[in-house]
């Protein structure tokens, strides 16, 4: 039987299709609808929202950081500038996902062919405190090599750049290291003390010496500048700029020419020297030895070289000059003298026998002379010449701690002495109120004897040493020792200025200069062999300072003794004795002898400033009827 054939419903199908165009235009009107109801949305309602959020990431405000200021010797030498050098920054935000930028560190390390140390570092740098979308400094100086190779891998390497920046550097390398110091990166504990919109741009900071004592005025005011930028983060034009303010430029009182002699004379051995111009405190050389290169620190030193540096037995790092504390030995025996002198306990004339040693009523201990065979009748003029132990233990009893003490804090001994040298230590000048309070223990007369020559607890650093000679060449008139000359040719102005000793007879000043002179120029002086041919007088003082000590009636023996455990050589001067232009405190370590190892250095340094090159006083040295003769 044959099957139907089924007819084609026109009608159904045209109201099929009718009915799907319907839905569907209905369909198309509604997302129609609701895509102009978001854009409405969008567009109108939060206009201001969209415009500002696409603004933002438009426009960047960058901070430009300013250039340090320069500093220089008194001369106008460079001592410290700053030299282009190229970096490899990165912007976290732009380097893509979160912890994407690690995978970025990754690359960088395996196109520069680097270290996992390097690595660390650079995560360490990438993770410190800063600005959103402020650029950070991972790798510095670049070598040309370097450079091509992130310029090839650059495609790689997002939100990575190659900046030109000026860097910091010490031409004069070591000279200056430990009076100049030098900068380093910006760390942790810094950041949360600085100005954080000042330092903006800005990622080393002043770590010793002038560099941090003078921070502000040596790194100036951030600048900004408003720039536009693709959706990649790369500048497109700069809108809007401010220009940064420099640093103002410093200029010391040294002179790189007295540096380069001290240096000579010390001739390589542990040390510490230090010559100031006592009519305004102005620090002419500063000398700690040895010394190291400071450019080693301002871009980041290696593990391997600080380490070297650190564990040095000679201790490079270590500024002597402002944090060595050193018993003064001998050296204080002329401020020792001013005191009693002034309290009255002694006169110029006033004798004292000395058999070699000396005794405290009712004690047995023999407090021994350097000269163990005694100098008989000494007064004054001769216990400075002759340095004699003796005479000064007899003072030290009369005047009793109290009053030495306060004489000595007065000549800065146990204080900060320095205008702008934050790094230097207060010393140490004992008396009973101190030992109570960190020996818990009384006084004993037998170390007020000790301390009158420079022995015992009182510890000093040889610019104190310097300052309290100076003291004495200036009749008591306090100029704090400076290194700053001119601040934007400004000289420093001294906020707390230190009282001036004044003493009830001026004459004594005198009657000590002259058994300082009797030192060197006298004929039984202990530093004589010292001043043979100076052109001009020098008054001065020798000093030893023990580093161990040895028993009651046993002599001192250099060859049972260790180098390093030997007497450290001391001796301060001025000159010329009757107007002074320069005062110089030496130490030499374990040098043993003041006057023949430390005495000599100082008459170098002296000669190196105050003649000229045939050997004659300079002009600006000479006394004024000398030069009023040799004038045409």
């Amino acid at each position: 039987m044959p099957q139907q054939i089924r007819l084609k419903d026109h009608e159904k199908d045209a109201r099929l299709v009718r009915n799907r165009v319907v839905v569907g235009a209905v369909a198309v009107v509604l997302l129609v609808c609701v895509l102009i109801a978001r854009l409405y949305y969008l567009q109108v309602i939060q206009y201001d929202y969209h415009s500002t959020l696409s603004e933002n990431n438009r426009v960047h405000v960058q901070p430009i950081p300013p250039t340090r200021g320069l500093i220089f010797d008194r001369n106008g030498v460079v001592v410290a500038d700053n030299r282009p050098s190229f970096s490899l920054v990165m912007t976290r935000e732009r380097a893509g996902n979160a912890g994407k930028w690690q995978e970025v560190l990754d690359v960088i390390v395996e196109v520069l062919q680097l270290t996992a140390d390097d690595r660390a570092l650079f995560e360490k740098r990438m993770k410190q405190g800063r600005r959103p979308f402020e650029p950070v400094p991972i790798l510095f100086e670049l070598t040309e090599e370097q450079i091509a190779r992130i310029a090839v891998n650059q495609f790689r390497l997002p939100g990575v750049e190659v900046a030109a920046q000026l860097v910091r550097h010490y031409p004069q390398g070591a000279h200056f290291a430990h009076s100049v110091g030098y900068v380093g990166r910006i760390n942790e504990k810094e950041l949360k003390t600085l100005d954080t919109v000042n330092y903006s741009g800005t990622h080393h900071i002043g770590k010793t010496g002038i560099e941090r004592f003078y921070e502000d005025e040596l790194h100036g005011q951030v600048g900004y500048e408003e720039v536009e930028t693709n959706a990649r983060g790369r500048v497109l034009r700069v809108l809007k700029r401010t220009d940064p303010k420099p640093g103002k430029d410093i200029v010391l009182s040294l002179d790189i020419k007295l540096q380069e002699a001290a240096e000579q004379a010390l001739g390589g051995r542990r040390g510490a020297l230090v010559a100031l111009d006592p009519r305004t405190g102005e620090v002419l050389a500063m000398v700690s030895q040895p010394s190291f290169d400071p450019n080693l620190f301002v871009t980041g030193i290696s593990f391997k070289a600080y380490a070297e540096l650190r564990d040095s037995i000679d201790r490079p790092l270590f500024n002597r000059v402002l944090r060595g504390l050193y018993p003064p030995g001998s050296t204080i025996k002329p401020a020792v003298a001013i005191a009693g002198l002034d309290s009255g306990v002694v006169t110029a004339s006033s004798r004292v026998f000395d058999p070699g040693y000396y005794q405290l009523p009712n004690y047995d201990h023999k407090y021994r002379n350097w000269n163990r065979y005694g100098d008989g009748w000494v007064d004054l003029d001769v216990a400075i010449m002759r340095s004699n132990d003796t005479y000064f233990y007899d003072l030290a009893h009369k005047m009793g701690i109290d009053r030495l003490s306060t004489y000595m804090n007065k000549f800065g001994i146990g204080q900060k002495v320095a205008l702008d040298m934050f790094e230097e230590s207060p010393g140490l000048m004992p008396s009973r109120e101190w030992k109570r309070a960190t020996r818990r223990q009384a006084w004993f007369p037998g170390e007020t004897l000790i301390l009158g020559i420079g022995q015992g607890y009182m510890q000093a650093t040889p610019l104190q040493l310097a300052q309290a000679t100076a003291l004495i060449a200036n009749k008591g008139v306090w100029n704090r020792p400076h290194l700053a000359k001119t601040i934007e040719g400004q000289p420093p102005v001294d906020d707390n200025p230190m009282e001036n000793i004044v003493l009830r007879d001026k004459s004594d000043w005198a009657k000590v200069t002259h058994g300082m002179e009797q030192v060197m120029h006298g004929a039984r002086g202990t530093a004589r062999k010292a001043a043979i041919g100076s052109p001009y007088r020098i008054a001065g003082k020798s000093g030893t300072a023990q580093v161990v000590a040895i028993k009651q009636g046993e002599k001192y023996d250099r060859n049972k003794l260790q180098e390093r455990h030997r007497d450290h050589a001391l001796f301060v001067a001025f000159a010329p004795a009757d107007d002074p232009k320069i005062v110089v405190s030496v130490m030499v370590e374990n040098g043993e002898s003041g006057s023949g190892v430390a005495a000599p250095v100082v008459r170098q340094v002296m000669d190196a400033w105050l003649l000229d090159e045939n050997g004659r006083l300079k002009p600006e040295f000479a006394p004024a009827t000398v030069a009023q003769e040799s004038a045409p």
